[in-house]
């Protein structure tokens, strides 16, 4: 049955129910997924969707008292449902008055590898001209301290930051040294190639966290990210133990980026988080961005070669915890918290409108201000359609009202958009301005044809029929909330 199909709402006569608002999509072969205006869903089967439209449902009925408790309908029992669907919409929309959190600066587009993958257009690391100066780092404070959001986060990154640690050192102080009552919270995204022990004892006494990349096993890891010596796996592993002997396990974290030439290998990658004692794997695809375009490393796989590699590391994620190993994936974590919560989590490519300056900001080397880190991946290929000011000629307000930033998070609201706003699985998702742009030329996107949509698309169907289809997978990923 397809959402396309068309129902008689005024076949029969109605049961003294009213109808709230919800949509309506296929999950598997006999079953159908009922989402709401907040995401709160409801899997039956095509005769209770219809038995509901037609006002056919009785009170007694274990579905009828369902649909009513996750505000599918109302009866004069539940008068007050409207009111409770209204707060919790409110809920969800809440964190668009505190913008923005995340605040990422580009200290330094120096890098001592060679990624192919890589989506930067990185300098070699004898070019000091390509690193922020003093003047615009304060710049650039001055504008992330006047966040509305309590909470601030600064993200160090390149190039490699490390190479302009004295930078971020001067920033670190600076921040603290302004009385202001921001939470302040500070990140180093780094590939640990150049880490040393003073690095860490300095991290260590301003609780700065450490971000690097770990792409698999050594072999794989040395050919997405390759450097001079051949030893970037071995450097990497090096910078993760000594930063977790100074700074503590809870203060390192690593991401990996799938290649086409990581796509046959989802257990393996998984089995390298676990031996190097990490909780937790982002499954992350490669994007259309930047280097990543030049060297026409995004078209070696599609959304479906994604998908296979996806679900076989989810499948083998599964069965460590069912053999009493606890380790999880990051992304299905998050769509889980958007599904079972009323509280955004906040993840960029996950919001509507899209997260694009409301919930992350980066300040480039030069002083240009972009809506989101693709959207200075984007400007390194001569595509500045995302740039919303520059710190030493904009104001605070000429920046973050920027027509570049207002017409597509406008666009990117995603209850409007087509084919969004009548897809059930719309709560879960974002409407991504930068990947729509890069790929098919607007903010919206052509969706039939949009990687983009799917590959969430496919994720929410896995989803909900393994939670469906297994009481265990429910349970585990109900845990992955917290």
């Amino acid at each position: 049955m397809s959402k396309f199909q068309t129902i008689d709402f005024y076949k029969a006569p109605k049961k003294n129910y009213h109808l709230l608002p919800f949509r309506f999509s296929d999950l598997a072969k006999d079953k159908l997924i009922l989402t709401n205006l907040v995401g709160e869903y409801f899997v039956t089967e095509k005769k209770i969707l219809e038995d509901l439209v037609h006002h056919k449902l009785e009170q007694e009925d274990p579905n009828y008292k369902a649909l009513r408790s996750k505000h599918f309908l109302y009866d004069d029992q539940t008068s007050v449902a409207k009111d409770l669907l209204s707060i919790k919409y409110k809920t969800k929309l809440n964190r668009l008055a505190e913008f923005t959190s995340l605040h990422m600066f580009v200290v330094s587009l120096r890098c001592e590898h060679s990624c192919p993958y890589c989506q930067v257009s990185r300098q070699s690391d004898d070019k000091v001209k390509y690193d922020m100066s003093e003047e615009v780092a304060l710049k650039s404070l001055d504008l992330a301290l006047r966040s509305p959001s309590p909470n601030i986060k600064i993200e160090f990154q390149g190039g490699e930051s490390l190479l302009n640690f004295e930078l971020i050192k001067f920033i670190v102080e600076e921040a603290k040294r302004r009385e202001t009552n921001k939470n302040l919270s500070f990140v180093i995204a780094t590939n640990l190639a150049v880490v040393n022990r003073d690095i860490l004892e300095y991290c260590k006494i301003h609780g700065i966290h450490i971000s690097t990349s770990l792409d698999g096993p050594k072999d794989l890891h040395n050919k997405n990210r390759p450097r001079p010596g051949k030893n970037s796996y071995e450097k990497t592993i090096e910078g993760i133990n000594l930063s977790r002997e100074i700074l503590g396990p809870d203060m390192v974290s690593a991401l990996m980026t799938t290649t086409e030439a990581s796509l046959a290998y989802p257990k393996e990658i998984i089995n390298e988080y676990i031996q190097n004692n990490f909780n937790e794997i982002f499954l992350r695809p490669l994007s259309p961005y930047g280097f990543a375009i030049k060297t026409k490393k995004f078209n070696e796989y599609n959304a479906d070669k994604w998908f296979e590699f996806y679900k076989e590391g989810m499948e083998y994620i599964i069965e460590l915890n069912r053999n009493g190993l606890e380790f999880k994936e990051f992304y299905t974590s998050i769509i889980l918290k958007k599904i079972f919560t009323f509280t955004d989590p906040g993840y960029v490519d996950l919001m509507s409108p899209s997260g694009i300056g409301i919930a992350a900001v980066i300040y480039n080397y030069d002083g240009e201000v972009y809506a989101s880190d693709e959207s200075r991946m984007l400007a390194e290929m001569g595509d500045k359609k995302f740039m919303i000011g520059d710190v030493m000629k904009n104001t605070y307000e000429e920046i973050f009202l920027s027509d570049n930033l207002l017409d597509p998070l406008e666009e990117s609201f995603s209850y409007s958009a087509p084919m969004c706003n009548e897809c059930a699985f719309e709560n879960y998702c974002g409407c991504d301005p930068v990947y729509h742009h890069a790929v098919h030329g607007d903010f919206v996107g052509r969706k039939p044809e949009s990687d983009f949509c799917k590959r969430n698309m496919s994720i929410f169907k896995y989803i909900f029929n393994r939670m469906e289809s297994d009481s265990f997978v429910e349970q585990l990923f109900m845990s992955w909330i917290q």
